[in-house]
């Protein structure tokens, strides 16, 4: 019987995302599910206790509930810090972990305040802006430099999934800035976990040996592209899914 294996994707994309690697994954080793996380595409009005907000114990909740009792777990950017905490909540429901151009959270509390500050700017910005314009500042940043015209195109089309007053909920909940550092829990998840990174994402490299490091049963596996892997090398990413 296939395994399952649940997707989450990055901040502005939606369930999509994942489209070009579930259809690169064998069907007889694996069934994937791919969600849209809280206040993305059609989980847009999914809101944390009260629903007043999205939190990452809210997130863990709204997977959980929507997953099989045992999976393997793989997200990208937002959705691998995501993964970390359903990892951490659940051990138990998590067969193996893969980590897409993910980071365990900003340990400095100044550069977490300064952070924090500038996911409140962007939300501004969605809230305040044509949701066109906010959406080529987010491709045009340094983070996906080198990226190629194609995949840029598909992350542009998966943005307009979304609502961007959501989005603003989203960054006031769960940015970067938002997140408690996981970096001093990570030696509790046994599970083997894959970190994947791109060749052109220096940044992420480093986070991700210094993770490798701190995981019991790890690896590190560095494959051509930048920051976006599930769209410019959907078969990277679903060969290291098919790694473990």
């Amino acid at each position: 019987m296939p395994e399952s294996v649940v997707l989450l994707h990055g901040f502005s994309g939606t369930h999509r995302a994942w489209d070009g690697v579930a259809e690169r994954l064998d069907p007889e080793r694996y069934l994937p599910l791919a969600l849209d996380l809280p206040g993305h595409g059609e989980a847009a009005n999914a809101r944390g206790p009260g629903g007043r907000e999205i939190t990452f114990d809210s997130c863990v909740e709204y997977v959980l509930a929507r997953s099989p009792e045992r999976f393997a777990l793989a997200g990208y950017s937002l959705g691998g810090r995501v993964a970390l905490h359903i990892a951490l909540a659940a051990p138990e429901r998590v067969s193996a972990l893969v980590l897409v151009s993910t980071s365990a959270g900003i340990e400095n509390s100044t550069e977490r305040a300064r952070r924090r500050l500038s996911d409140e700017r962007l939300a501004e910005e969605l809230e305040s802006t044509p949701f066109e314009d906010f959406i080529e500042r987010w491709r045009t940043q340094p983070l996906f430099a080198g990226e190629p015209p194609a995949a840029g195109s598909l992350a542009r089309e998966d943005q307009r999934r979304n609502r961007p007053d959501a989005l603003a909920t989203v960054l006031r909940g769960i940015g970067t800035g938002e997140m408690e550092s996981l970096w001093g829990r990570l030696a509790e998840l046994t599970m083997p976990v894959t970190v994947l990174v791109g060749a052109r994402d220096e940044k992420f490299q480093a986070l991700g040996r210094r993770m490798v490091g701190l995981l019991p049963d790890a690896e590190l596996v560095l494959v051509p592209g930048g920051h976006g892997l599930p769209l410019e090398n959907p078969t990277a990413v679903a060969e290291a899914i098919g790694r473990r």
